[in-house]
């Protein structure tokens, strides 16, 4: 069936939509009113938008003529059969030509907002759409404008918002290596683009970018030219994120791309523990629920295995209480975490206070129940090793297990 197409001039030439109440400026030229009582009012243009010609006269007159043949057109293209096949092929193309056509207002509309709502409105209605989004250069559109609004001034608080509004959009794509949409947001500047975003963004920004963040660093990232750029303050709006009490996925993705980074990135282990996060953890650990502790002990042990993460651990002064709180209360995998974190820092750090720790928060009592464990494990054998270790420092103590001292005679 013959595509039916949208006639140019029932389009505003600011925002790129078809035409509710069109009015004409003295260039002759038709616009939505509402968008060129904006240029004008709001933005204080003195131009006409189409033209760039000065304007002497900024009164605006009702294009009735162009209102009507707006109306009949649609008129027509409801009239217009209604079967199912009809349906399928006429509504998508004129959601494409629309879309397209929203492209060109990213580069030079002041009304990007506009434009990036109503392009998502059309790609979340269907994967199909989402599809054509990609395949006409939707992804490249909405990335030269993210990255153009972050270059000429981070400040403005309407650049930011259109910043927003693009990840609003780009988070609802697939994000697989192989796709091109990754492959335009995994470079630099765009990764910059987000990482301000994360930063400075309203509550739904944020999480749009964590979003963002997360699909890529699963898709396999390299994250060191960011960290080049913005290591201590992405840590730090990370952790805000860790911190958040009301969006508890947000908390959930932040953790896992924080993983992600410490894991492909030994350097970035110390920025990390420089802008707080083990502290974080250790405060955020007692009242964790099963999925966010276990994230959260990943994350700890990988900032354990640096002398300075140890030390920070040691120096808080409750570190080794909440790590130990958790052997044998949470899950399994909990407790081998905690295991690992306390071997680590036994074996690397065995002062009297750290010992004497050990044994007065519990976690000697729970080592030897996890010395009765059935068969052979790596956390079993961390724990025969600390207790052959640290065993006779211990048993100095009334409260050391009296069942072990034998053992370890």
């Amino acid at each position: 069936m013959e595509k039916i197409v949208c006639p140019a001039d029932f389009r505003c030439p600011i925002s790129r939509e078809i035409m509710k109440d069109p009015v004409t400026i003295i260039t002759g030229v038709s616009y939505e009113r509402k968008n060129i009582d904006k240029w004008f009012n709001v933005y204080n243009k003195r131009t006409c938008p189409a033209t760039m010609q000065p304007l002497h006269s900024f009164d605006i007159t009702p294009n009735h003529t162009l209102k009507r043949l707006i109306l009949a057109w649609r008129e027509t293209l409801e009239a217009a059969p209604s079967s199912s096949s009809s349906s399928s092929s006429t509504h998508p193309s004129i959601k494409h030509e629309e879309m397209v056509s929203l492209f060109s207002t990213l580069d030079s509309s002041p009304f990007k907002v506009s434009s990036l709502k109503k392009i998502r409105t059309i790609v979340g209605s269907g994967d199909d759409m989402r599809s054509d989004f990609i395949r006409s250069g939707g992804v490249e559109a909405v990335v030269r404008m993210l990255v153009s609004q972050t270059i000429v001034d981070n400040s403005d608080l309407v650049s930011f918002h259109a910043c927003e509004e693009a990840l609003g959009l780009l988070h609802i794509l697939p994000l697989l290596k192989e796709d091109k949409a990754f492959q335009l947001l995994s470079k630099r500047e765009p990764m910059k683009s987000i990482a301000m975003v994360l930063q400075r963004g309203s509550a739904d920004a944020r999480f749009h970018a964590i979003i963002i963040f997360r699909k890529i660093s699963k898709a396999g990232f390299d994250w060191n030219p960011l960290l080049e750029d913005q290591g201590m303050d992405l840590f730090k709006s990370l952790l805000e994120l860790v911190y958040d009490e009301i969006c508890s996925k947000a908390s959930s993705y932040a953790l896992e791309v924080l993983f992600e980074i410490l894991a492909s990135s030994k350097k970035s282990r110390l920025k990390a523990i420089e802008a707080g996060a083990v502290c974080v953890l250790i405060e955020l650990l007692p009242d964790s629920n099963r999925s966010k502790c276990e994230k959260m002990l990943l994350v700890m042990k990988l900032l354990c295995e640096c002398p300075e993460g140890r030390t920070v651990l040691l120096d808080h002064g409750l570190g080794i209480a909440v790590v130990s709180k958790k052997l044998l209360q949470v899950s399994d995998a909990t407790t081998k975490l905690g295991v690992k974190i306390l071997h680590l820092v036994s074996d690397f750090q065995p002062t009297e206070r750290v010992l004497e720790e050990l044994l007065m928060y519990g976690a000697v009592k729970k080592l030897v129940t996890l010395l009765h464990m059935e068969g052979q494990s790596s956390t079993k054998k961390k724990v025969l090793h600390m207790l052959k270790l640290h065993g006779n420092s211990w048993r100095r103590h009334q409260c050391f297990p009296c069942e072990l001292k034998d053992y370890l005679a």
